[in-house]
């Protein structure tokens, strides 16, 4: 679509137009140095079904773009690579809606949205949604985070190679009591007894992963609990820590207590591993379609954030970026869901679909323009005696 084609749409004679024309001529501008164009023939170009889709992209920012699609005012074969484009530009910073994203801001600042009776809020909203989702979208272990790829050909193998990887960094023997939290359903508790001996208290502010993980471990050495990770007793002493995909939960007001927690529950010479999705700047909100349908209350830590929070409490050991990763885990997962589907359409309607189709897709379009990260990064308490050797 042409400039003057998406001012068809647009009434000429209303001066705020004048401001909504200004704005896609420059919006325009920006999308066809990725080759993007609205109503285009390539895969990744956004088909538009209503016209009143400009003044609410205009209007609403990310929010509308994404709430525009779960309406169906617009349709693209590839969302993926839309994406990976679009992020490339900084188109995103363009298109926020600028009161909209001041008032969550200061929000943010102001508040402390991950306390304790917030935190069971992402808990209720996204992982009891029903576990027959989360079975069929998954792997084996249902294990909802980054696999790793490097020697992996499915999606099984990924998984199970991150979770080696992990156990393998965190060098576990047999008999060792392990932390983990954010256990989910009870993969990577499971992993360790099974694999490394290793006896586990895993810790999930959901309901639904606590009773799945409960069943799936009662004959293992783990111990799966529906508590906040504030509420682990310290007089708990670990000989290992592991958070896989939950520190996006935490929050930036509580950087800071999670690793003065990991501090007080881990042992003299243990270690800690944490897994978590980074961005590439420091934020203290998050994007606000993310925010209001998929994961409320999250935000994804900086380099600096991070760093902040761990100084003068623990020694960073070892830092593994393996972010191209969860780009293929992201689209596998997207395969799974549409194949899926026909079992799945009796609990879930269309504009379900439309939403978790948009954040699979859209978030692997994030990963594949380098602008989201995924680290794993390896703690001691007093550092290493002749240091810690990398394991990839």
């Amino acid at each position: 679509m042409t400039i003057s084609t998406c001012n068809h749409f647009m009434p000429r004679e209303d001066p705020v137009v004048f401001g909504l024309k200004k704005f896609w001529h420059r919006l325009l501008s920006r999308l066809e140095t990725q080759n993007i164009r609205l109503n285009g023939n390539n895969p990744w170009d956004p088909v538009i079904h209503n016209p009143d889709f400009y003044a609410r992209i205009a209007a609403e920012g990310s929010l509308g773009l994404g709430e525009s699609y779960m309406d169906g005012w617009w349709d693209c074969e590839r969302l993926d690579e839309f994406f990976n484009r679009v992020l490339q530009t900084n188109l995103d910073d363009m298109i926020g809606s600028r009161l909209g994203l001041a008032l969550a801001h200061l929000a943010a600042r102001l508040f402390n949205r991950q306390t304790r009776d917030r935190s069971r809020e992402v808990g209720e909203r996204h992982y009891d949604i029903g576990n027959g989702l989360y079975r069929r979208m998954l792997d084996k272990r249902m294990t909802y985070s980054c696999g790793y790829w490097k020697d992996a050909a499915t999606l099984d193998e990924a998984q199970e190679a991150k979770l080696d990887l992990a156990c393998r960094k965190l060098r576990i023997e047999p008999g060792m009591r392990i932390l983990d939290i954010g256990c989910g359903w009870g993969g990577t508790a499971a992993y360790a007894a099974e694999k490394y001996g290793a006896s586990v208290t895993g810790v999930t502010v959901s309901r639904e992963q606590a009773e799945m993980g409960q069943h799936k471990c009662r004959h293992l050495p783990v111990d799966i609990r529906l508590m906040d990770y504030r509420d682990v007793d310290v007089k708990e002493a670990f000989d290992r820590i592991i958070s896989i995909g939950m520190f996006e939960h935490v929050g930036y007001k509580n950087y800071r207590t999670f690793m003065k927690n990991i501090r007080d529950l881990l042992a003299d010479d243990g270690l800690c591993l944490l897994q978590t999705i980074g961005g590439n700047r420091t934020v203290h909100d998050t994007d606000p379609w993310i925010n209001k349908y998929i994961f409320p209350n999250s935000m994804l830590p900086s380099l600096s954030q991070i760093g902040r929070a761990s100084e003068g409490l623990l020694i960073m050991e070892d830092w593994h970026n393996f972010g191209p990763d969860y780009e293929k885990t992201l689209m596998e997962w997207y395969r799974n869901f549409q194949s899926a589907w026909d079992e799945l359409k009796s609990r879930y309607d269309k504009r379900f679909y439309r939403m978790w189709t948009y954040y699979l897709l859209s978030c692997a379009g994030s990963f594949r323009a380098r602008r989201n990260q995924l680290w794993q990064i390896v703690f001691s308490v007093n550092g290493l005696k002749g240091g810690y050797r990398a394991v990839r």
